[in-house]
């Protein structure tokens, strides 16, 4: 990583510290990301395997970024017994708040507020 990319990744956490915004773990935001960033669908035991913690720790992390708004649990209509995480648009406006800061960009006019679905758009864009 080039010193360049440290100094942007340090100014955007700076600005995500100052915003007032919840002060997410490093896991927390690991794993907000990667439901917003990779394909579903997302379950517990899925996340867990992709970042190598149990699946309590994940519980831990889905709970407090459940009761944020951010994710949320979602049951499986084709078979009850699976619970999928899913997107919200709280959670995309929260990335994107996140991306802003690190591209150091103003907000735009209007509401920043997008459909759960187009939370990969918001960050990758």
């Amino acid at each position: 990583m080039s010193e360049l990319s440290l100094t942007s990744w340090m100014r955007a956490l700076m600005d995500y510290v100052r915003s007032g915004a919840p002060d997410l773990t490093n896991r927390q935001m690991a794993l907000l990301m990667m439901v917003y960033l990779t394909p579903g669908p997302h379950t517990v035991r899925g996340l867990a395997r992709k970042l190598g913690v149990s699946k309590p720790v994940v519980t831990r992390a889905l709970n407090t970024l459940g009761g944020l708004g951010y994710l949320r649990r979602e049951r499986d209509q084709d078979d009850r017994r699976n619970i999928f995480i899913v997107q919200t648009s709280d959670g995309a406006d929260f990335l994107e708040g996140f991306r802003r800061h690190f591209r150091n960009e103003e907000p735009s006019n209007g509401s920043a507020s997008r459909s759960a679905e187009h939370g990969r758009e918001l960050v990758t864009h």
